[in-house]
This record gives C-alpha cells, structure tokens and sequence, in this order.
C-alpha cells in the first residue's frame, strides 16, 4: 500500500515540473526568457522523479522495463560518447546552444523524467498527467487569448508580430494548441466522466482553434486535423463495423495525402497549406542529413549543428533561404539527432518512438472500446511526433514528447498485466496494525528533496550566467561586462554572449579589448564563423590575425564567394 502513495507523489512531480516546464518563462533580468528557464525546471524534475522511484521501488524500473531501459541508456551512451569525440567546447556540448539548449544534460534530464513515468501503473497517475497537460494548455489558452484582445503584458522582444504564449515562438505554441485541441476532442467522447469536463472541452475547441489561426503556424493546423482525425478514427472503431472503419480510413488517408502533396507544392491543397518556410526546411534537413554523414558514428556533438550548417548546406541553399541565412538546428528533431550524435544516436532514438508506436498498436488491437485516456495520451503524443518532424525540439515541447512516450509504454504494461487499470489512488489512514500509512516516508522525501537540488545544480549555470550577463548590460559598467565573460561553473560562455559583448567594445572605441575577448572566443570555439568574422572585422586585428580569420572563415563556409561581407 505505501507503493501506492509513493506513486501518487511520483505521479505529481511528473505531472507539475511538465506543466510547469511548459509555463515557466521569465520576463525580466534575462535575455533568453524562455529556454534556460525551462531548462532549469527539467533539470529539477528529471532528478526530482528517479529520485523518489529509486528510494521507493528501484527494481519496478527493471522489472517487465528492459526494452525501453536498454534503449534509453543506449539513447545516453550515445551522447556520451558523442560528446567526448566532438570538437565542440564543453560548455555548449553539456548546455546547449544559447536560446535552443538541447545539449547533453537536457537529454539527460528528458531521459530520466522517461524512465520514472514507465513505473506508474494507477488510473489517478495516468489522469494527473493528462490534466497537467490540459492545464498548461489551458493556461496558453487565457495567456493568449488576452494578448489577441488587449496585447501582450510581458514585455519580451516579440519580432514575429504573432501570439508566442509560453513557449516564446508562434510554431512553438501552434503545434501546442494543436495537441491541447486533439486532447480536448478526445475528452468529448468521454461518457464516463463529468458532463461539465465535456462542455470546457468544447468551449476549449473554438478557442483554440481560432489562436492556432493567430499563430499564423501551419504545424498548429496538421497536428489539429492529425489529431481530429485520429481521435474519429478510435470513436469509429469502437462502434461500427469494419467497412466503415475502412471507408474512413480511406476517406482519411487520402485528405491526409493531398494536404502532404500540398506541403511540397503539389494538389489542389497546395495554396491552402503551402508556405516558403517548407521550401527552406528541406534545405535545413539536407544540412542535418549532410553533418550527420560526415560523422556517422559520433556525430558533431550535441547541439552542434549550428557551427557545421555553413560547411553543410548544398549549393542551393546559397539561393533559398540565402547566402546569408543561417540555422543552428535542422528543424527535425530525427535528423538533428543524426547530426548531433551519427547514426548510433539516431537509431537509438528512432528506436524509442518505435516501441511507443508498438505499444500503442497492441493496446488498439487487444480492446476495440473506446478509452478517453488512451485516446488522450495517443492524440496528444501522435501531435509532437508529427510535429516534431517539420520543428525544433523546444524543451516546453520536448518533455510532453518523452513523458508522454514513457506513459504510454506505462499503460500498455498496466491494462496487459491485469486486463484493466488499477483503480483510483485511495489509501486508508491506517492498516490492520493501526499504522499510519497513507504519507509519505520520511525517506522519500529526503531522496526527493537531495534529487531536487542535484538537478538545479546541474541544470541552472546557464539560466545563472544569463542573469549575469542581463545585469552586465543594465550596468553598463565595464566591470561587469568583462565579468560576465568570465568562465566558471555558474557562468558558462556562449557565442551569442561573446560577439554581443565583443561588439559592443567595439562601439564603444575599446580596441584593445574588444580584439582581447575576440581571441578568447575563437580560441574557445575555433569553429564558429561568427566569432572569427568578428575578429576579422575588428580595427586593432593585427594583419597576421586577420589572414588567420580569413583562412577560418573560408573553411567553415567553403561555398560563399565573399565570406567578408557585411551582411
């Protein structure tokens, strides 16, 4: 019984650090409001989770597990031995790229939220995750809706003009509204709960709909119409016969393959879904595809793509999206895993949605009713996947993708084991001894609390670096310019901080300190264009340390004919 209740509490830490993940976001004191902040709550989560289920129950994480668990320490291995065959700087393998940070300690932290949900096995666990999720859509939902009406009260710099919610970006927030909007279908054909849930998720599918529209995001309307169609498909099986499932399927199909051809400028559909954006995707892809077979077997390095995307882009891509244009990920989460980490990365994690995908077809084929909460989980993680594939793998994102993979395992394991879900998370007072048993041990809130606080110290360096630098630029001191460009723990270096902060010594007619940080930039990432060109570009480069930046430069940009421009 005390399983039981320490499942509850597993349960919960899963389901608020997701939900808080999605909606944590900092307006002030910061320059990346968004993705080091939710970096930070992963990281407390992850830890957070396999702390309480290894103090509780450490052989449920092996026991009927070993598939997943072979494939996800696989997953890690992989980085791992990426990692230490890239040339990349440690600082950017481990947090990631400034504003995407997607380095190794992120998978990390996804890797071990992954493995703590496949342990949960109650309906209450299943439904906290769900509603979590509704509520942090729900909370996109107001946020955006009151900027669509009255405008945006948090004052971050907005240059795409559309709703950004949460997530810091319109095709970010698009493919969530996408699945929010799939899931709350999926609730309208629940009889078996509340009619007022019903009528909210019906309320919530106009609203939602028309903020996918605001966010001008063609991946909010597939996942959408993905997601409809999918939820219809599991109602029609459930009650009539085979040929109309097949009719259906048919009739879906082929929707389904005109709006594709659409996407790649062919059909009748094609002035309805077609957008530049897909033009220049492939072009990111082929990069990706390209970096990846450079490096077959360790790949570039995590979050490393930005600096081989020059190297790797084809001779087109010098036209569409420009010679100018550049990219620090493939916007496919597959193919950036083929380039972060070759082929054992890639395969790994293919490998993980795959068993996902297994899973959810033997739930279908072992019971033809319909399940509102398979339904909802099926729906909600069938949106990232697809969405995951024309996109960036945006940490408010990610974790519903990983948490909602390692759930769905998770109740595949449930309804085979006992034919039915274990029932509701009611745990009496006291046992037959008169013990109270219905709280949490003392000694799983001590794992819980020490896990916590192991993983802010993991994840926070980069949200505390970025503070410094905020206060760095606020001050406008030279002081505290020059010490937020100070390696240590809690303040890594990034590329974007060193050729802000190089710049603006520069404009600031402080020659000689400016060419000093532009040495130690390259010198800590000697692949990076952006920081040879800035020595390049600097008045007090010496002519031997110009030659050198020019070498570099036509190196790691091999197909531009003037490397020197000023864009």
């Amino acid at each position: 019984m005390q399983t039981i209740v320490n499942e509850r509490y597993l349960a919960k830490i899963l389901a608020f650090g997701s939900f808080f993940t999605t909606i944590f976001v900092i307006s002030g004191g910061v320059t990346d409001p968004v993705n080091a902040p939710k970096m930070l709550v992963i990281g407390i989560t992850g830890f957070c989770a396999i702390a309480v289920v290894v103090s509780f129950n450490s052989r449920k994480i092996w026991t009927g597990l070993k598939l997943p668990i072979i494939l996800q320490v696989t997953f890690l291995i992989s980085i791992i031995f990426s990692s230490l065959s890239s040339s990349s700087p440690v600082s950017q393998l481990l947090y990631g790229s400034y504003g995407r940070n997607n380095g190794a300690l992120t998978y990390l932290f996804l890797s071990l939220i992954y493995i703590s949900a496949l342990t949960i096995r109650h309906i209450s666990s299943f439904k906290s995750i769900i509603n979590a999720m509704m509520l942090a859509g729900l909370v996109n939902l107001i946020y955006c809706l009151w900027v669509i009406i009255f405008g945006d009260f948090v004052g971050w710099n907005n240059p795409y003009g559309n709703i950004l919610g949460t997530l810091g970006n319109p095709n970010f927030v698009g493919a969530f509204l996408g699945i929010i909007f799939s899931a709350a279908f999926a609730e309208i054909f629940n009889n078996k709960t509340a009619k007022h849930r019903r009528v909210i998720a019906g309320l919530i599918l106009p609203v939602c709909g028309l903020e996918i529209i605001y966010s001008h995001a063609i991946q909010g309307r597939v996942v959408a119409a993905f997601g409809l169609a999918l939820v219809l498909f599991l109602v029609v099986r459930s009650k009539l016969n085979k040929f109309y499932l097949l009719s259906y399927a048919l009739t879906a199909s082929t929707i389904g393959a005109l709006s594709l051809a659409g996407a790649l400028q062919h059909g009748p559909l094609k002035g309805y879904i077609y957008k530049t954006s897909v033009s220049l995707r492939g072009q990111y892809w082929l990069a990706g595809w390209n970096t990846g077979n450079s490096h077959p077997f360790t790949g570039v390095g995590m979050d490393g793509f930005g600096d081989w995307y020059r190297r790797m882009r084809d001779v087109h891509a010098l036209e569409l999206p420009g010679i100018n244009t550049v990219v620090n990920t493939a916007h496919n989460v597959p193919i950036d895993m083929f380039a972060f980490g070759g082929w054992p990365l890639f395969l790994a994690y293919l490998a993980i949605v795959i068993l996902t995908g297994v899973r959810i077809t033997q739930v279908i084929l072992r019971d033809k009713r319909y399940d509102p909460i398979f339904a909802t989980l099926v729906v909600a993680w069938a949106g990232y996947q697809l969405q995951s594939i024309i996109s960036i793998n945006q940490i408010g994102l990610a974790v519903w993708g990983w948490l909602l993979s390692a759930v769905l395992i998770a109740y595949e394991v449930s309804t085979r084991q006992q034919n039915q879900l274990e029932g509701d998370l009611r745990v009496p007072k006291k046992n037959r001894q008169g013990k109270q048993i219905g709280f949490i041990q003392p000694n799983t809130l001590l794992w819980s609390a020490f896990g916590a606080l192991m993983g802010m110290v993991l994840a926070l360096p980069p949200l505390a670096a970025d503070m410094k630098w905020r206060g760095a630029q606020l001050a406008g001191t030279l002081p505290a310019l020059e010490a937020s460009m100070e390696n240590s723990y809690f303040n890594p270096p990034n590329t974007m901080k060193f050729a802000t902060n190089i710049d603006t010594l520069e404009q600031s007619n402080l020659g000689d300190l400016s060419r000093k940080y532009a040495l130690v930039a390259v010198k800590w990432n000697p692949d990076s264009f952006d920081l040879w060109k800035l020595l390049y570009l600097l008045r007090t480069s010496t002519s031997e340390e110009k030659a050198l930046a020019l070498q570099n430069m036509k190196r790691l940009d091999p197909l531009n004919p003037d490397v020197t421009s000023i864009e």
